[in-house]
């Protein structure tokens, strides 16, 4: 398999959630000629193993922040290819992004935000906490994919809440909705009503762009 040393290299740096090592791994794969977008989709993966990890308690709140710092950095060394990347393809569609009312994770959502944006999505990212109608706004301003993150059970029937806005407003037709976060699955996405579910911001990233298309 083509760059298989680099990708378990980036792979093992990002699950061990230190900086440098991370910073050095992107490095090396960049300069292995491994495509900039092919690296941030294996970081993106390993970011969600992170996260696994983290909800079973083998890794703590530092280690992920510090892995999520680690994405910052290969998003920093990448950024000019990325851009080109964008700059060679059109835009495919605007999303919104957000993290629901009443919860404040946005890692997972950053993530899924900084892959869309790779992928020549544009990207309106509202941030943790966002409240329903910010998410409508943005949908009657123009963006045809809405993807809500919910990390907390409490906060899923948000999801579904702004589907039934989105509805009674006459713009569910218009939009794509997406939905993701930990306690989030496929059987719940089909039950609200949901477009696309996405286990992780690289499948999330994958579905997104064959509907885009």
């Amino acid at each position: 398999m083509a760059f298989e040393n680099e990708q378990k290299a980036l792979h093992d740096a990002l699950v061990s959630c230190k900086v440098p090592d991370i910073k050095k791994a992107v490095e090396n794969a960049h300069a292995a000629g491994m495509p900039a977008g092919d690296i941030i989709n294996v970081l993106g993966d390993s970011m969600s193993e992170v996260g696994v990890l983290f909800e079973r308690g083998k890794l703590f709140l530092p280690h992920v922040l510090s892995a999520a710092n680690g994405m910052k950095v290969a998003m920093e060394i990448l950024g000019p290819e990325l851009s080109q990347a964008d700059t060679d393809s059109q835009v495919k569609a605007s999303v919104v992004m957000g993290t629901v009312e009443g919860d404040v994770h946005d890692i997972g959502k950053s993530i899924c935000s900084t892959m869309l944006q790779c992928a020549g999505f544009d990207v309106h990212d509202l941030g943790r906490d966002v409240p329903k109608d910010s998410f409508i706004n943005e949908v009657k301003g123009g963006c045809t994919f809405c993807g809500m993150s919910a990390l907390m059970t409490t906060t899923m029937t948000v999801q579904k809440d702004i589907i039934e806005l989105l509805k009674a407003q006459g713009l569910r037709d218009k939009v794509t909705v997406m939905v993701g976060g930990a306690p989030v699955t496929q059987a719940y996405a089909d039950k609200i009503g949901a477009d696309l579910y996405g286990e992780s911001a690289s499948e999330t990233t994958r579905k997104a762009k064959e509907l885009a298309l």
